[in-house]
């Protein structure tokens, strides 16, 4: 059968059938070759037979619904495809036959749902053979048909109860709907390190709960002016922004260039006394302390017309802030499913174990000061324990 000598394995399953008439792989195999040679009644008597003698098997099941579609028996066709679904929930080819169905019939919908099950279980699309890439790419169209309808219908019926509460914080809300409906997903936390309990997966805090984050923004100009004292006289001090932090995989982008003031716990003083407003500032900040790990802080430059691909962060028990200092425009940064500007002197606070990206889009260079800062969820206590807990991890591993 795997070289296409269907005739010749034929006669031998009907051999292994003479010797064992309730072979299963013989009746299932033969019951097959019936559907290929176009004689589906003669293919259902074999594949029934089989679905007797291995009930586990749900490709069995699958190809008694093939038979039935042949004899347009949709009803009975529906039937084994739910038995072969329920044989094996994650059973790709019967999901996608049975999204199939649906739509063949009408019922668009139900379809939907079908096929959004099949495709998060899906193998890459260059896995297929042809013909599946040609029913996936259909169904994803109906899938995206559906999305569009619903999400019409609900702000149809939910926008008089919308407009209700319309000074109200809706934006969770809306990010849930839109996940329920398909057109977004929910992005959680992943740290590549230490994924702290009980945190909150919030893309931006909001900088009036930091009461400290409207000096930093204050200071702007200043920290701006020995930026570019910096870049015009000590270009060369940028390097490729290179972080392995803790043996977690490295984060690169070859456009993504860094002057550190502190790195990895310590305080690079030669590069603080060349920046002394921005490292006095940075001295009254509630910066992460982790010994050999945290605070960081560092000017960050992004080429024209590049980005930083999606990534994640360390862990969850810190929050990184973005000032932005030099921003063009088609500027843009995005944790999760939102999506921000940068703002020149307007500070951005964001959970980086998030997956998160940036794109400078114009032809001018993008600079931020960049560092870190304890997540404002943890206690004091916990604070303590956190950074004895990564530093003994860290010199644990350093060996």
């Amino acid at each position: 059968m795997q070289t296409g000598r269907l005739e010749e394995a034929a006669r031998l399953w009907s051999q292994v059938l003479s010797v064992s008439p309730g072979h299963p792989q013989a009746l299932f195999h033969l019951g097959q070759h019936r559907l290929y040679s176009g004689n589906p009644k003669g293919a259902l008597e074999l594949l029934q037979s089989a679905a007797n003698a291995d009930p586990k098997n749900a490709l069995i099941p699958l190809n008694i619904s093939f038979a039935w579609r042949a004899l347009a028996d949709t009803p009975a066709e529906l039937a084994a495809l739910d038995q072969a679904v329920r044989t094996d929930p994650y059973c790709f080819p019967a999901l996608l036959a049975k999204g199939a169905a649906l739509q063949r019939i009408g019922k668009p919908r139900q379809a939907a749902r079908v096929f959004r099950d099949a495709l998060a279980i899906a193998p890459p699309d260059e896995h297929l053979p042809p013909e599946i890439r040609t029913t996936i790419a259909r169904a994803r169209d109906v899938i995206r048909e559906n999305a569009a309808q619903l999400e019409a219908e609900l702000t149809e019926k939910l926008k008089v109860l919308k407009a209700q509460h319309a000074e109200g914080q809706l934006d969770r809300f809306d990010e849930a709907a839109s996940a329920l409906i398909g057109t977004k997903k929910v992005y959680t936390q992943q740290p590549t390190l230490l994924h702290y309990p009980r945190l909150p997966a919030i893309p931006f805090y909001e900088r009036k709960d930091f009461p400290w984050i409207a000096q930093v923004e204050a200071a702007t100009d200043r920290i701006r002016e020995e930026l570019q004292s910096l870049v015009q006289g000590q270009a060369n001090e940028f390097r490729p922004y290179l972080s392995q932090p803790m043996g977690a995989q490295a984060e690169y982008a070859p456009h993504w260039n860094a002057f550190f003031l502190w790195r990895d716990g310590k305080k690079v003083e030669e590069n603080c006394v060349r920046c002394p407003e921005t490292a006095r500032m940075l001295d009254s900040l509630p910066l992460a302390q982790v010994p050999g790990a945290a605070p960081t802080a560092f000017f960050s430059a992004l080429d024209p017309k590049s980005g930083i691909p999606p990534h994640t962060g360390v862990t969850n028990t810190r929050l990184i802030v973005h000032l932005p200092l030099v921003v063009p425009e088609t500027c843009w940064f995005r944790v999760g499913n939102e999506r921000r500007e940068w703002r020149t002197g307007e500070a951005l606070i964001f959970d980086d174990t998030i997956e998160h990206e940036a794109w400078n889009g114009s032809d001018h260079l993008r600079t931020l000061l960049i560092f870190d800062i304890w997540n404002p969820y943890l206690g004091d206590a916990e604070r303590e324990l956190v950074s004895a807990l990564m530093a003994t991890v860290l010199e644990y591993y350093r060996d």
